[in-house]
């Protein structure tokens, strides 16, 4: 006889048995074990079976609607009057098979054979409930094995069913008393659905069979660096929208979960990205974690970013289930026949990227979007790779601001400035600066990767901002957050601005984005509903100190909000030369001639009286 190996079942492979109405049916049922569903009906009449779709880890009901079937009616089956014995009669339109699989020549070696599988039998009564059999015993890699053969012989299938686009989440066909399988052949790329494993049941005529169809979902976030504790659903700042500087290291994750892959020879995984030019991917930065056990780069999985096309880079594991079961079952290795395991590990993918200089021409909407999809095995008949599906793409998005400033005095009409020199600070005390350097196309200044400074040293590059002839000096690549602007040098004639300039940029999300971005809405204002900003200013003048604040005009589509620092005209101080001066010394004089007169002449007249 031919050997009977585990085999994996790109279908629903479901033995399912039912008897007439009031007996128990045999179905079957190895769970998450297999492609097909293997059902067994008994006696003359009409039996029901009903499919109902597959709940996957998301929530997310996986729909039947275009999912094919094929339906072999392998056995006939009977009752005895007093329902203490059945009776199976074989197909010949499947006989051929049998024989190969089973390695037997008549009818009832044949049944006589499947009996010795049976790890859960009932004797004498066929109303009594029978066990499963478990994902991994001897019956179900002979349902495997028999499916496979049916394939390979082109035995043609008793039925053929189309599940109709009306029924999504179960659909119910009449069927003749038997034992079937009913085997998937949906083969699915790019949607949420997967091929089904093989299930064993018990059931009675009215069958309900659950595909156990599992598949992975991919979840991409990207964490946000301001505000993170009122951010995320775990308030942790992970969420679908963040805000950079230009420069910056912008963090992104990917969330998934192992599927069940018991039934799988082995299983191939990979994760597609790709990314908007103005974001520089960071190789080195891949984490790749399944449980808690960290992954080894270029051992379990390999960082692709060569011969892609429309994509950044990709993360394959050749076989995530062999990686899996070599950190979580190593002592069970090279079992025969495999044990069945517990998957469903979750699996978390950190890196970063960069915000590079490119996006100093596309501040504010739409914003700079970040996709990934997830690659799958959906085909457990093949020993290898086999069929992959891919997920949808799933969506983050990130944005950038800029400043335009402009540098005036106070008079009616302003005078532009030029010559101010300002330097940017992200603390009070302004000791933590914002670098930036001379923007390409001489529209101000970049912002300049700050996370790559160590400690008070200046990046290469790095600039003091001066406003020009215009009076303008514009920061391009800021985050929403607080900043403090501080006058360096002040325009020749002109004091000095002591205290830096508060800059309080508030950008506005919506709720539902946060959480659940859809690709393109950066565009508009379902994601970055609004931006605002305030500056607070500190000035002394004349003896007087004074404090204020004022609200910033913005332009959210743009990313842009805007600054005027003035600076007030002075009075000049009292200097000699004047024609008053004169006026004053002259008139001084003469009072001082009088009077030394009159003293000179009340002195003679004193001596001359002495005298």
């Amino acid at each position: 006889m031919n050997k009977i190996k585990k085999l994996g079942i790109t279908a629903l492979a479901c033995v399912l048995s039912l008897t007439t109405a009031g007996t128990v049916a045999n179905l079957v049922n190895s769970g998450n074990t297999g492609n097909g569903i293997f059902t067994k009906l008994n006696a003359e009449g009409t039996g029901h079976i009903t499919i109902n779709a597959n709940v996957g880890d998301n929530g997310v009901t996986q729909s039947l609607a275009g999912k094919k079937f094929n339906i072999y009616r392998i056995f006939d089956a009977q009752n005895s009057a007093g329902m203490e014995s059945i009776n199976y009669t074989m197909n010949p339109a499947y006989e051929k098979s049998l024989k190969k699989v089973t390695g037997k020549d008549t009818e009832y070696a044949i049944i006589d054979y499947i009996q010795t599988l049976n790890n859960n039998q009932v004797i004498n009564d066929v109303l009594q409930t029978q066990k499963n059999e478990t994902a991994y015993s001897n019956f179900r890699y002979f349902v495997e094995s028999l499916r496979n053969m049916l394939v390979e012989d082109k035995a043609d299938p008793t039925q053929v069913l189309t599940v109709p686009s009306t029924a999504t989440d179960s659909y119910t066909l009449d069927v003749a008393y038997g034992w079937y399988i009913i085997d998937e052949i949906t083969s699915v790329n790019g949607t949420h659905s997967a091929a089904s494993m093989i299930m064993v049941n018990t059931a009675n005529p009215d069958v309900a069979i659950d595909i156990k169809s599992d598949f992975p979902v991919i979840q991409k976030q990207i964490l946000e660096d301001d505000n993170q504790k009122n951010i995320g659903a775990d308030k942790d700042g992970w969420n679908d929208v963040g805000d950079y500087e230009i420069g910056q290291t912008v963090p992104y994750r990917y969330l998934t979960y192992a599927p069940d892959m018991n039934g799988y020879a082995n299983y191939y995984f990979a994760v597609h990205d790709r990314m908007d030019s103005q974001l520089t991917f960071n190789k080195d930065s891949v984490v790749v974690k399944v449980g808690n056990k960290t992954l080894v780069k270029d051992t379990d999985y390999k960082v692709v970013t060569t011969g892609l096309t429309g994509e950044t880079f990709q993360i394959q594991i050749t076989d995530l289930k062999a990686t899996i079961n070599k950190y979580f079952y190593a002592s069970e290795a090279g079992a025969n026949p495999e044990t069945e395991k517990l998957y469903g590990q979750k699996i978390v993918v950190e890196y970063n990227a960069t915000l590079n200089e490119s996006a100093q021409a596309d501040t504010g909407r739409a914003g700079f979007e970040n996709d990934v999809r997830l690659e799958y095995s959906n085909d457990p008949d093949s020993n290898g790779t086999g069929k992959t599906g891919l997920t949808p793409w799933d969506t983050v998005v990130c944005f950038t601001f800029r400043m335009d400033g402009i540098k005036v005095n106070d008079q009616t009409p302003e005078r532009k400035l030029e010559g101010a020199k300002f330097k940017l600070y992200s603390d009070e005390d302004c000791t933590k600066e914002v670098y930036v350097k001379k923007a390409s196309g001489g529209d101000g200044y970049t912002v300049i990767n700050r996370d790559s400074v160590a400690g008070d040293t200046a990046p290469n590059g790095a600039v003091e901002m001066i406003s020009d002839s215009n009076g303008v000096f514009n920061i391009i690549g800021l985050d929403s957050q607080v900043y403090y602007l501080k006058e360096t040098k002040a325009p020749d004639g002109y004091r000095l601005l002591k205290d830096p300039i508060k800059i309080d940029v508030k950008a506005t999300y919506g709720a539902d984005n946060r959480l659940n971005y859809v690709k393109g809405d950066g565009a508009t204002a379902k994601t970055l509903q609004k931006l605002a900003a305030t500056a607070s200013f500190k000035e002394f003048y004349t003896g007087a100190y004074s404090q204020y604040d004022k609200t910033l005009s913005t332009d959210a589509d743009t990313g842009t909000f805007n600054i005027k620092v003035v600076n007030k005209v002075g009075s000049k101080l009292p200097a000699t030369g004047s024609m008053a001066t004169l006026l004053l010394v002259a008139t001084g004089t003469a009072v001082m001639v009088t009077v030394l007169i009159r003293r000179r002449k009340n002195e003679k007249d004193e001596n001359s009286q002495i005298s």
